[in-house]
């Protein structure tokens, strides 16, 4: 059964693969496309809040109450931002990875609130590098599985290492589960180490899979300073090409 609405999971095994910035500016690209979206960041680390501007440094509620409290609703977790049709339920930063409750439908169960229902158009989850129940969460209730990676060797062995926990989740709970495509990330095709890697994940997973990429620019993490997404921060910058164009693709899918 087709859950409404659309979720996306960003994800790799790797750190440092540029889920986050993903997770930011994909947001940002479908809002301003007229979506209605929500960001909700599993990442403990909790730089979603940073990107779009939120201080969320404790939150009072957080998405990761879900898996401390049974009786939290996420509707609670859910703070405004600055940019049009863009909302963002916030990590809390000194939730423990493997505390709490252990249900993997815990997240699905929770956007399928009616007034989380109709309320969004997309769900964006940034979810973390470990294997736990929270990537599980993700993985279970997600229409769709975005992977960005960095051409590098730990970042193409964090894709496979996914890969084998995707295969888990649909053969098993989420059999609808589907790969949107590999994004290489900071993308440099005169570095033969860059052509390399991802010429291997073509090989392993499919030419059609990989999509263009986002290009290598100090925009992006200039952008995450001033607390806004590319578009809004250098809209004439290689990066916000690149992400427009990956928006122009995602809400033709979530259409």
């Amino acid at each position: 059964m087709t859950i409404s609405p659309y979720i996306i999971a960003i994800s790799n095994r790797k750190g440092g693969t540029g889920k986050t910035t993903v997770s930011v500016n994909i947001a940002a690209e479908l809002a301003a496309l007229g979506k209605r979206v929500l960001l909700v960041d599993l990442d403990t680390q909790g730089h979603c809040a940073v990107g779009l501007g939120v201080n969320a440094t404790p939150p009072e509620h957080s998405v990761h109450n879900l898996f401390i409290d049974p009786t939290a609703r996420l509707a609670d977790a859910i703070r405004d931002t600055d940019f049009p049709n863009l909302f963002l339920a916030p990590a809390d930063q000194l939730f423990e990875h493997g505390s709490g409750v252990r249900d993997v439908r815990r997240l699905a169960n929770a956007l399928a609130e009616p007034e989380i229902k109709e309320r969004f158009d997309v769900v964006i989850v940034d979810t973390p590098p470990s294997f736990d129940v929270l990537l599980l969460n993700a993985l279970s209730v997600a229409n769709w599985v975005l992977v960005p990676y960095v051409p590098h060797h730990l970042s193409f062995e964090g894709v496979r290492q996914l890969m084998r926990v995707l295969f888990k989740v649909m053969s098993g709970e989420n059999p609808s589960l589907k790969i949107l495509g590999f994004l290489p990330m900071m993308v440099a095709q005169h570095i033969r180490q860059h052509r390399a890697i991802s010429g291997e994940v073509s090989r392993q997973f499919g030419a059609h899979r990989v999509m263009s990429g986002i290009r290598n620019d100090i925009r992006l993490a200039e952008s995450f300073a001033a607390g806004k997404p590319i578009r809004y921060y250098a809209p004439k910058s290689r990066a916000a090409e690149d992400f427009a164009q990956l928006g122009a693709v995602l809400v033709q899918l979530c259409s």
